[in-house]
């Protein structure tokens, strides 16, 4: 007897479409698994044996053999089970053959017959959307995010016979008792809480306004990671494109998603500095999986003590920061594209010691802070269109400061100020390339000047000039000016600027 169900698989953050095709016939009795299969998935044999005796059907003494079609591609994971033993059931004669048709299966099987739900969710279901799908029961949610059809949620494989016999109706799904795994909501961080600051609250309004990445440099204590975890309450929510290319990310990573299955608030991810380049950009040895810079997509990826983190794991930053998302390739697997549109803020401290950005409380000499703020290669430096010393707040800023604006008020400006640039340019002003900036980032004649004397004096590459001319825009939409940008915006763009490289760190000119 022969029989083919339909499901599919995961590969890096998409989804793969699976004909899991079955054949039981006479023979010694043996269970063979062909279509590459990777280890987790080969183990199905096993499980699927177990939750179908478990759920009252005999096992047959036949060869039976399973095809996981196309054989282009390794199948990962142990999502197939239960398409497997559908198409088992269906070649063993024990649920008919037109019952299944139309039908996908998506699943793990516990060996007692529960089906659990497993990462990957919604892009593989997303991969036949029109379809409808059976899926585990507290995957229901997750799957209607992008399913059109029909969603059928099960928690057992023996109720999943009697629904397909006929013996009974499909068992309702109860969201109270069967609940999928919650992302805890997102603690909030009013930038009110910062006292003092102005020129890193004004980088951080500017790097929320044009999607600019931006690095603070100062000491320990100085507010750094303070200031960045509130980024993320100064964006608005994810377009209804992006909130659910990061859902199907966060779904394939086996992130848990909110209670309504959409990922709509731009996330937030502070990798610690000891994290592999493939936890970094994504990968692994067995499986392509989706790593930090593409669970970040749409939102901001957070680096603590830039210099600390390996130097091929930030360097693998550079594709992503310029495309928007990254290849990974491995010998057994064709290459996968991984979304990585993310805005990076990274902090790092001047020295070894963190004294550095004081006067007078560095212990380091000139060679060890040249060491250490020479582990930032060049290349990856130039991303930051905006690089800010921060320093400790003075005590009376800390005690006697008045209250400094919320992230509600500041987050008015900033959907303002990206509003006209999207309105204008049709994208964020920090993604206008050098063809089109002289068009939509226009300066007056004295603004021309003072950059002019930047570049003469070689204070500013060609590159350099236009980062601060796109940072100028949106300290110039911010401010509600008209086409032209002013020589005062030009000045602040390049006081948070400044300088860092083997010479250590020090303020623009």
């Amino acid at each position: 007897m022969l029989a083919s169900i339909r499901s599919a698989t995961i590969l890096g953050a998409r989804g793969h479409p699976v004909e899991v095709e079955v054949h039981v016939a006479k023979g010694l009795p043996t269970f063979s698994m062909l279509g590459l299969p990777d280890e987790s998935c080969r183990e199905a044999r096993d499980r699927v044996r177990a939750a179908i005796v478990s759920s009252g059907v005999p096992w047959p003494d036949k060869k039976i053999i399973v095809n996981l079609a196309p054989p282009t591609h390794r199948k990962t994971g142990s999502g197939l089970d239960l398409a497997i033993a559908v198409g088992l059931l269906v070649a063993f004669e024990q649920i008919p053959a037109d019952a299944v048709s139309g039908l996908c299966f998506l699943g793990e099987l516990g060996l007692d017959g529960t089906v659990r739900r497993v990462p990957g969710i919604a892009p593989m279901v997303g991969v036949r959307p029109d379809d409808d799908w059976v899926v585990p029961h507290d995957g229901l949610a997750e799957a209607r995010v992008v399913g059109r059809g029909l969603i059928r949620p099960v928690a057992k494989l023996d109720r999943l016979i009697e629904a397909l016999t006929g013996a009974s109706s499909w068992p309702e799904y109860d969201g109270a008792s069967a609940a999928a795994p919650v992302a805890p909501d997102p603690e909030v961080h009013d930038l009110a809480d910062v006292k003092g600051q102005p020129t890193a609250r004004l980088a951080l309004e500017v790097a929320a306004a044009g999607g600019h990445h931006l690095l603070f440099v100062g000491p320990p204590g100085s507010g750094k990671t303070m200031l960045a975890k509130r980024l993320p309450g100064l964006l608005p929510d994810l377009t209804p494109d992006i909130a659910l290319e990061t859902t199907m990310i966060h779904s394939a990573a086996g992130v848990p998603l909110p209670a309504t299955g959409l990922v709509m608030r731009p996330p937030f991810r502070a990798p610690h500095h000891s994290s592999s380049p493939p936890s970094l950009v994504g990968g692994g040895s067995h499986s392509l999986k989706p790593g930090e810079i593409s669970l970040a997509h749409g939102g901001v990826l957070f680096l603590d003590e830039l210099g600390q983190f390996p130097g091929r794991a930030v360097d693998g930053l550079r594709e992503a920061l310029e495309e928007g998302r990254i290849m990974v390739g491995r010998a057994e697997a064709e290459r996968v594209p991984l979304p990585a549109r993310f805005q990076l803020v990274a902090a790092t401290n001047p020295c070894p010691c963190g004294g550095g950005g004081e006067p007078g409380a560095c212990e380091c000499d000139e060679r060890a802070r040249q060491r250490y703020i020479g582990k930032i290669s060049g290349p990856i430096l130039d991303r930051f269109d905006l690089r800010v010393v921060v320093r400790r707040p003075p005590v009376d800023d800390l005690f006697d400061a008045a209250p400094a604006e919320s992230s509600v008020e500041v987050g008015a400006r900033v959907a303002m100020a990206r509003r006209r640039a999207i309105e204008r340019a049709g994208v964020l002003n920090a993604q206008l390339d050098e063809a089109v900036i002289a068009e939509h980032a226009r300066l007056t004649v004295a603004a021309e000047e003072a950059l002019r004397l930047e570049v003469e004096r070689g204070r500013l590459t060609a590159r350099g000039m236009h980062r601060i001319r796109r940072v100028a825009r949106t300290l110039a939409d911010l401010a509600g000016g008209g086409d032209l940008i002013d020589v005062d915006h030009v000045a602040t763009a390049l006081g948070m600027r400044s300088r860092v490289g083997h010479s250590g760190v020090r303020q623009a000119a």
